[in-house]
């Protein structure tokens, strides 16, 4: 029998980019979450209306979001780039739905 393995490789990156871009927009537990505190440090505001109105972090999410599934889907015979498309084609849906039932 011959094993299925999958190498390490490009594709990878994609699950990489889809950890960050959780990291980079949800907050664990009383923290701030790290997008927040990456946006204050570069001078850059976190929220549109103070801690009431739209969190920006969830758009700079997408520069990680949109290349994971883009690398997810080129390099899809490396190790996690799989679950990285996936996982960040379901955060992107909910982020455009979000969007779309807020206004």
């Amino acid at each position: 029998m011959e094993k299925n393995t999958k190498n390490v490789g490009v594709g990878s990156l994609s699950l990489l980019l889809s950890i960050v871009g959780i990291l980079f927009t949800f907050s664990f537990g009383n923290k701030i979450c790290w997008g927040d505190s990456i946006l204050n440090f570069l001078g850059l505001k976190a929220w549109s209306n103070g801690n009431d109105g739209l969190h920006y972090t969830i758009f700079y999410s997408l520069i990680f979001f949109i290349p994971s599934v883009i690398v997810g889907y080129k390099f899809k015979e490396n190790l996690g780039a799989t679950l990285g498309k996936i996982v960040s084609l379901i955060l992107l849906v909910l982020i455009f739905m979000m969007v779309i039932l807020s206004n």
